[in-house]
């Protein structure tokens, strides 16, 4: 009987909450544990239940930091991952179009004729130069 007393807010917790409230249920759920143990361990001596349910909602507490720093810590090694997935990728696209290609390029040479003119006083003979043009 004195059991179902301190499962009962557990209960009524559970009921209350929702599915994604595991702090409160576990902080509810460990303290109400922590608090039947001293009770039941120290013949009801209501200062041991106290610190009974305390003890229980700081294993609680103590559990979600632990658990939500093992979250962000493998957060930020797969966020890390990632970047330095991304820039391996960039560098490898950077290799792969400096490589030559296999294909025959059609390259055609245009002779172009430059008559003889004179820029800023200076007169240049008449030349030939060529315009490479690839296909």
């Amino acid at each position: 009987m004195k059991l179902t007393y301190f499962l009962f807010p557990l209960a009524v917790t559970a009921l209350l909450t929702g599915c994604a409230a595991t702090r409160t249920i576990s902080d509810v759920g460990l303290g109400a544990g922590g608090a039947a143990l001293a009770h039941e361990l120290s013949d009801g001596n209501p200062i041991a239940t106290a610190a009974g349910a305390a003890g229980g909602v700081i294993l609680s507490e103590s559990l979600h930091y632990a658990a939500r720093k093992q979250s962000e810590k493998a957060f930020a090694t797969g966020y890390e991952k990632g970047r330095s997935d991304a820039v391996k990728q960039q560098y490898w696209l950077y290799v792969d179009m400096q490589k030559p290609r296999n294909r025959v390029d059609n390259v055609r040479l245009y002779e172009i004729q430059l008559p003889e003119q004179r820029i800023d006083g200076v007169i240049f003979k008449p030349s030939t130069k060529y315009l490479r043009i690839e296909e």
